[in-house]
């Protein structure tokens, strides 16, 4: 497997078990959103995923954020890119071992996971059919010039109102660049910081649901 991932089966089996697979935020690993798991739909196949670089005891990132004086606070472009590949290659490799269905692929990303999720769902049209962005937004360096307009993928966006880490201004460009793609997506806020308050996790739960 190119990237190394924890795994709650269903609970209820099926033949072609629909698939949610959860990418953490930067500086976290494969267990910190494996806790939803208990939690959401029982056919599910629930895979959680770790970034490949390891940057503190522990802690994990999909891509280095780097700090200097004369650019401030940097993402580093390269790693996101080959990230957002190995993130493509492991949905393959995860859907061809479980046999999962073809139709119901979930991909769940926190902060810096659902900016990677917005790439990928670009970089990669319909790779996934559903993509849950929390806390995250559209990073335009890490998207194509020109954005397939074939893509059947929708979007549940959420973000927290006093988030300290990333602005809500930037997460607030999500719908209007959705809607102009045409694609079915909604948005919604909390009263919370760089996190998921309960409210958002029912909510993004039955959004989950209404699509199985």
């Amino acid at each position: 497997m190119s990237l190394h991932y924890i795994v709650r089966k269903p609970i209820l089996e099926s033949k072609n078990p629909p698939l949610l697979i959860l990418l953490h935020g930067y500086g976290s690993n494969e267990q910190d959103l494996f806790s939803f798991a208990e939690e959401l739909p029982k056919e599910m196949l629930i895979v959680s995923a770790q970034a490949p670089y390891e940057i503190v005891y522990g802690g994990y990132a999909w891509y280095a954020i780097n700090f200097d004086d004369a650019n401030g606070k940097f993402s580093d472009l390269k790693q996101a890119k080959e990230s957002i590949d190995k993130i493509a290659i492991f949905i393959d490799e995860i859907k061809a071992k479980y046999n999962t269905a073809a139709d119901k692929t979930f991909l769940l990303g926190f902060s810096q996971g659902a900016i990677l999720s917005y790439s990928l769902s670009f970089m990669y049209p319909n790779k996934v059919n559903y993509v849950i962005a929390l806390s995250g937004y559209i990073n335009d360096k890490m998207i194509p010039k020109q954005i397939s307009n074939k893509i059947k993928t929708a979007y549940y966006c959420s973000h927290g109102t006093v988030d300290q880490v990333l602005p809500i201004a930037w997460a607030r460009k999500s719908k209007p660049f959705l809607d102009n793609l045409g694609v079915q997506n909604v948005y919604s806020e909390y009263n919370v910081g760089h996190g998921v308050a309960p409210q958002n996790f029912y909510s993004f739960k039955s959004w989950i649901e209404e699509r199985l």
